[in-house]
């Protein structure tokens, strides 16, 4: 009797390297609470190919989030612009400093934050616009960075998708006042949980480093700057373990080759699917020419929900696991007690239900591809 074959998840987490040999080298370093050697490395990496003025480890993106929330001196009754296409973590970080959350549209081909829906939102209690890079692919920073700055709202990135990805030649996470990145599993880099957080304006920096440190000055204290030190600012532990940052530098040292092969997956899913397009009943995934994603997604788009869940149900039986992606915001059961309800957003609503992602990981091979693919076609009743 024939075996069936491996399933295919949607997500496995990977060792690229010396992941394990540097969590040993932590553990006999004697030192495994946070802002230890590794820490150090990520941030020093992190600063110099994210392009971000200072980083600070985080023990996961939603940490970075809430210190991001509060170097912008978000108070009850603020307002923040953001899309309703995201993660929890981007409302919940301004939703805990008071902030009424002021959810926008997104556009149709890259599903970023529209820069025209988020304009007509701004009020004069905009106290920061949040934008999500989708899929590694960059918002219109141009028309964001001229809403937001010296006497504008602040602007804040959340590049949770976005570490390795660029526009128009600058790293993402490098434009605005502050950039929150993510290590979770099931991201580009990881470290199981992990984040970390990006402070391009150097007037943030010294509160930054407070707020990280449980709202202390103990980083002023071992740098010598004061004798002893004491809490001085509202914080919290965001500080991850040394393990955590073992785990990820290895990862950093492979972070070209990590890029390469997810490139290559991304590439060869948009080559075995491209002719579908023409259809009309699939599109692909769209990638602005001053834009260069980091592979972090391969998504498709179906005609209606109803074809969509088809998609997903097919492959399952496939034993291959594609899923779809954020329930928006603004229609969740959070959302609905903040005011908003279904058909204020139709682009996010519509994409939402339409969205499916595909399988796609460091080891996956190129035969398992063919799989995926094949059951893609088989559905559309393509061969």
């Amino acid at each position: 009797m024939e075996r069936p074959p491996e399933p295919i998840p949607f997500n496995r987490p990977f060792i690229a390297g010396r992941e394990l040999y540097h969590i040993a080298q932590a553990v006999l370093s004697g030192h495994l609470a946070g802002n230890g050697e590794f820490t150090r490395k990520c941030q020093g990496w992190l600063e110099a190919q994210a392009g971000c003025g200072k980083a600070l480890l985080t023990a996961s993106c939603t940490g970075a989030l809430e210190m991001a929330a509060i170097l912008c001196g978000v108070e009850p009754g603020d307002e923040v612009i953001l899309p309703s296409y995201t993660f929890v973590s981007t409302a919940n970080a301004f939703h805990l400093r008071g902030a009424r959350l002021i959810f926008a549209d997104i556009r149709p081909d890259t599903f970023n934050l529209d820069p025209v829906s988020a304009r007509e939102r701004i009020t004069g209690r905009t106290r920061a616009i949040c934008v999500v890079h989708y899929a590694g692919v960059g918002c219109d920073m141009e028309a964001f960075g001229a809403m937001t700055g010296i006497g504008k709202p602040i602007l804040v990135e959340d590049a949770a998708h976005a570490l390795g990805a660029y526009y128009q030649d600058k790293p993402l996470g490098s434009f605005g006042a502050l950039a929150a990145y993510s290590f979770h599993e099931t991201k580009n880099f990881i470290a199981g949980e992990g984040g970390a957080l990006g402070v391009n304006d150097p007037t943030l920096v010294d509160r930054a480093e407070i707020i990280w440190e449980k709202g202390t000055n103990r980083s002023q204290y071992f740098r010598g700057l004061v004798d002893k030190y004491t809490w001085v600012d509202i914080g919290s532990s965001y500080l991850p373990s040394e393990l955590i940052a073992a785990f990820l530098y290895a990862q950093f040292e492979q972070a070209e080759e990590i890029t390469r092969r997810r490139l290559a997956s991304w590439r060869y899913y948009l080559a075995g699917l491209s002719d579908l397009e023409g259809s009309g009943r699939i599109r692909l995934p769209v990638v602005p020419a001053h834009c260069r994603h980091n592979a972090h997604m391969f998504h498709l788009l179906l005609e209606t929900a109803a074809a969509r869940d088809g998609l997903m149900e097919h492959l399952r039986r496939l034993g291959i696991m594609a899923v779809f992606h954020y329930v928006p915001l603004h229609t969740s059961p959070m959302g609905r007690s903040l005011g908003y309800r279904e058909g204020m957003l139709p682009v996010t609503e519509s994409i939402s239900s339409r969205l499916l992602r595909l399988p796609l990981y460091y080891d996956l091979t190129t035969a398992q591809q063919d799989r995926v693919i094949a059951g893609v076609r088989g559905y559309l009743g393509v061969k």
